[in-house]
């Protein structure tokens, strides 16, 4: 298991997950594809972002949220080829 940094892109990571050998999904297009890490994390304590993330815990993409619920429950289906479960940093 890979922990992530303390911050992502200058963002306080909340909760993380880390997919092991097997990545989470892919992202076409970028490079790399393959998602390994997934971070919750926030600027302002009011919204948050799901940082996804490639072995180095370098952000691929990310969206935001208006809660962290929201941000762990709505994975695209691109990354359900394994399971997240989500730790606290």
């Amino acid at each position: 298991m890979k922990k992530p940094p303390t911050e992502i892109d200058g963002a306080k990571v909340i909760e993380w997950a880390w997919s092991g050998d097997t990545p989470f999904g892919l992202v076409p297009g970028a490079e790399p594809p393959e998602i390994y890490g997934l971070a919750i994390a926030t600027y302002d304590n009011q919204s948050y972002y799901r940082f996804s993330c490639d072995s180095d815990w370098h952000t691929t993409q990310d969206s935001v949220y208006d809660s962290i619920e929201k941000a762990k429950s709505l994975l695209p289906k691109q990354y359900c080829d394994v399971e997240a479960f989500w730790r606290k940093s």
